[in-house]
């Protein structure tokens, strides 16, 4: 059964996001920014219509997706690339492949009681972060 990600959540921890940055080629400046930042998520999750906001002091990013079919995703945002994204359930996590220049790209997002957890993953570099629901 999916999980509800429906709320707004501040992260509580971001653990091994510089090595992250550096799988995806990140320029040195930027990651050091993107490490003092403590984004909050605001995720409206409606069936298989999901919009996951990314919100920080720096940079927003936002997702408007469904779940199961493939998008291209522009990351400008997020590395300045392109890529061929799909997300899915996998039993009541949302798991992301995104398909381009990096290998082993994507991310899974799962609820554990009032926290939101986010395991990003890039070039076999692993970076996972928790948020907590307000």
């Amino acid at each position: 059964m999916p999980a509800d990600l429906n709320g707004y959540w501040k992260m509580i921890s971001n653990d091994n996001f510089e090595e992250y940055l550096k799988a995806l080629d990140v320029n040195v400046a930027i990651r050091k920014i993107a490490t003092l930042l403590k984004p909050d998520k605001d995720i409206v999750h409606d069936g298989d219509h999901i919009i996951i906001k990314t919100l920080s002091t720096f940079k927003n990013y936002n997702m408007d997706f469904y779940v199961g079919k493939e998008f291209e995703e522009d990351l400008s945002g997020v590395d300045d690339r392109k890529c061929t994204t799909t997300i899915t359930w996998e039993g009541d996590k949302l798991v992301c492949v995104q398909k381009g220049e990096i290998e082993g790209r994507g991310w899974t997002h799962w609820v554990d009681g009032d926290e939101l957890h986010l395991e990003l993953r890039a070039a076999g570099v692993v970076c996972k972060q928790v948020f907590k629901k307000t």
